[in-house]
């Protein structure tokens, strides 16, 4: 097994490996075809076995289906499995219809889990994003109860304001916050991520490559049938502008011998020993970049050249991971 570097999710809370699997592209979640699910199981499998341990799902990816496919991939190794999941999120025929945290709903999604996933106790779970229309200390205060119960070890939060972020954790010990975050995503450093650090709360940080900007694979304009298509981002002369910056990116990963998606992960590694990259895989020829990305260091240089160039505001346009 790798001994990969660990991160402590919250003041006193569990270490588990920094760089951290999402399991969400293992499933259909917005009605394409489900991924090979035997390379799946392998993907998870292959990264238990290289020191990955945090598996990151939703209880609402693809219906229920990434629940039982990690449920098949954990059995006999529960033991080397760190599982967080979501959940609140409610969906019909692929559409998302709103978010359901009711007390007497959070009750009922977490049996449907277990049962799901196979297991007895979620090691963290969260609500997907807050419901203003239930009070935050009544979502928290429910699954604080679920932690007195045995069916929950960690309480997590996921895309959540600051004032938001105190009043949870005033409720209950929060040990990690899962929030969109990358260099052309960077609005949360001004609030949100500094109350965290305050805090002593983890971040799981998802989306590193924003949709596949940073990749360096991108051109414009995209094919008529991709789905980014509806974000402002990648239309017109935003993709055009926000292109050019990628430019630079492309050109240190070039003097680094690496990819642009690994500068990507090791900028989100790079900011703080608080901080877990969230990268998604549904197939096993994935790991060994995405890992190789946690080794690469930047000079003072290198990365005030990419936090002048990804400054918050440089990048145009949104997606919907902005809220």
């Amino acid at each position: 097994m790798k001994n990969i570097k660990k991160i402590q999710l919250g003041q006193n809370g569990p270490f588990v490996s920094k760089l951290g699997l999402g399991c969400m592209r293992m499933s259909s979640v917005w009605g394409g075809p489900t991924p090979d699910e035997t390379e799946s199981i392998a993907t998870i499998h292959e990264a238990l076995d290289s020191g990955i341990n945090f598996l990151n799902t939703g209880d609402f990816y693809g219906a229920g289906h990434n629940e039982m496919l990690i449920g098949k991939a954990v059995k006999g190794r529960r033991d080397d499995a760190f599982i967080s999941v979501k959940f609140g999120a409610i969906f019909h025929n692929g559409q998302w219809l709103g978010m359901d945290l009711r007390p007497i709903a959070i009750k009922n999604f977490i049996n449907y889990s277990l049962t799901r996933l196979g297991i007895e106790t979620i090691d963290l779970y969260q609500p997907s994003r807050m419901d203003d229309s239930v009070p935050v200390e009544d979502i928290i205060g429910t699954v604080a109860d679920l932690v007195k119960e045995g069916k929950v070890r960690h309480i997590g939060v996921s895309e959540i304001s600051a004032d938001q972020l105190r009043k949870a954790n005033n409720t209950h010990p929060i040990s990690a916050l899962e929030i969109g975050y990358s260099l052309a995503e960077r609005q949360i450093e001004t609030e949100l991520l500094p109350t965290a650090k305050e805090l002593g709360i983890g971040v799981v940080a998802f989306a590193s490559t924003a949709e596949g900007l940073l990749t360096g694979d991108l051109k414009a304009p995209l094919a008529a049938d991709d789905y980014r298509n509806h974000f402002s981002r990648f239309q017109g002369e935003n993709l055009v502008h926000n292109l050019q910056k990628v430019e630079v990116l492309k050109q240190l990963a070039s003097d680094k011998g690496c990819t642009p998606t690994q500068l990507a992960i090791a900028w989100v590694n790079g900011q703080g020993d608080h901080m877990m990259p969230l990268v998604s895989m549904s197939r096993r020829s994935r790991l060994p970049e995405n890992m190789a990305a946690m080794d690469i260091v930047f000079s003072s240089e290198e990365m005030n050249t990419l936090n002048t160039t990804f400054a918050i505001g440089a990048i145009l346009g949104g997606t919907y991971l902005q809220r």
